[in-house]
């Protein structure tokens, strides 16, 4: 409980000049690079870029399909997240400059609308955390009753995805090996989040049994390659053979190559541009008020930087594949990149050395997309790690943040906020989910505060006692 009066004192959304100006510009920025079509934040959005690049779609309706794919995210996670840890997040700021810089007819008006939304970020925030910390049902600190689950669940999104790709027998040696390291770190190392250690040694065992097997089969591939050489050259060495069409012509240019060359030759255009982004990123996350992930935000709450970088580099592993190959598909790259600056910036010194590494990174990852791409070509085994590593995040963390809620609602509201909240993402689920599940316990969590308030004011209901 001491825990979480301590996050309760410390989430105050209050910005120095420096931080307010930090994320108005950043914000700016990431409008004007979404209304250029060169990045944008949500993955799902991704894919929909290119009949937008190539003038196959219009700017009003990829702009409603950012808006139905973010929306659900920015008032159901990201502003809640925000207010009941202090500390943003990227579903709060780079989903809206999305939507607003896609729907912008003109260039200039991006960066005017996408400054806007960070200026509403950092002044108004932090005004409807106080009056919420005010009101005699006091959901956002209640709220913060999900860092525990978010915290320790969150650490065994590799064992999910060890069980997953490699079966139970891994999985179970997998997480018999992180119950006992977070045992471990709880006696020795008090000081440290006792999932760190646990993590890190879950997703090296998912890498390393993905490299294993791929090369196991880059083995077998070759063991096996010369009797089907010869069974081919046997059958057809004279002229015209080579191709399999008998008339002697090269065989025709792969068109999914050709796209991913065109891709990564657009991006590079912009570098300049990219670079401006990444060291933006890398800049707010070494301020330490901008947290990669759910886990992550609670973690920078808590003054455990270290940790917050270890927990946000693992989850690199499982997006690097996924940003890669659909900013190759699309043309248009991923706002935070792999999102590497976020660990880099949590742990550098000083604001301008990390707006110099970021604008580096980000400058090597552009360069090396095409790179990227030809490598996880030839490692089928680690791209589905990666697919596996998403989806166990999403599954733990979904888990974790009803969980979490529900904790919240008893702490605000006992049976009665129990029920309201659990009816209420139970509604959401019966309606086909109109909030997506994620974001749904945690809106869930806002409006349940806001209909206790307004029973405490109708004399309907008596707040728990703290």
């Amino acid at each position: 409980m001491s825990t979480v009066r301590d996050l309760a004192a410390s989430a105050t959304l209050d910005f120095t000049l420096p931080q307010e100006l930090t994320v108005i510009a950043l914000c700016a920025l990431t409008a004007l690079i979404a209304h250029m079509a060169l990045a944008v934040f949500n993955d799902g959005v991704r894919p929909f870029m290119l009949d937008f690049i190539h003038g196959r779609s219009t700017r009003p309706a990829t702009t409603a399909v950012s808006f139905g794919l973010s929306a659900g995210f920015i008032f159901g996670l990201g502003a809640p997240m925000a207010l009941s840890s202090g500390v943003l997040n990227p579903w709060l700021l780079f989903l809206p400059t999305d939507v607003l810089g896609l729907l912008s007819p003109k260039r200039w008006l991006a960066p005017v609308l996408g400054g806007a939304w960070g200026a509403v970020v950092v002044f108004a925030l932090g005004g409807a955390n106080d009056l919420a910390h005010d009101l005699p049902v006091d959901f956002l600190t209640a709220m913060q009753q999900m860092s525990t689950p978010i915290l320790f669940l969150f650490t065994l999104f590799p064992v999910l995805a060890i069980t997953k790709q490699f079966g139970r027998a891994w999985g179970a040696a997998a997480g018999a090996v992180e119950l006992a390291l977070v045992v471990m770190t709880m006696k020795l190392w008090p000081n440290m989040f006792a999932g760190a250690l646990a993590m890190a040694v879950g997703v090296l065992t998912l890498i390393g049994l993905a490299v294993a097997r791929d090369l196991g089969q880059r083995r077998a591939d070759r063991a096996a390659a010369p009797a089907g050489a010869g069974a081919v050259d046997g059958g057809g060495s004279g002229s015209g053979g080579g191709d399999g069409d008998g008339d002697g012509e090269p065989a025709a240019e792969d068109p999914m190559a050709s796209l991913f060359s065109a891709s990564a030759t657009r991006l590079r255009r912009y570098l300049p541009l990219f670079m401006l982004l990444g060291g933006g990123v890398c800049l707010l996350a070494q301020m330490h008020i901008f947290g990669g992930g759910e886990a992550t935000s609670f973690l920078i709450a808590k003054g455990h930087i270290s940790e917050a970088a270890q927990v946000d580099f693992y989850r690199v592993f499982g997006f690097i594949p996924l940003i890669a190959t659909t900013a190759l598909a699309s043309g248009a790259y991923g706002i935070v990149g792999f999102t590497l600056v976020y660990p880099i910036g949590y742990l550098l010194p000083n604001p301008l050395l990390a707006f110099v590494v970021g604008a580096v990174v980000f400058a090597a990852e552009v360069l090396a997309l095409s790179w990227i791409g030809r490598i996880l070509g030839r490692l089928p085994s680690v791209r589905d790690s990666s697919e596996h590593l998403r989806n166990a995040i999403t599954d733990t963390l979904q888990l974790a943040i009803l969980f979490g809620s529900l904790m919240a609602a008893n702490a605000m509201g006992a049976g009665l906020g129990i029920l309201v909240v659990g009816g209420l993402y139970l509604l959401n689920e019966a309606m086909g989910r109109p909030v997506v599940r994620m974001a749904a316990a945690p809106a869930a969590v806002i409006v349940g505060g806001v209909l206790l308030n307004l029973l405490y004011w109708l004399d309907l209901f008596t707040p728990v006692k703290g």
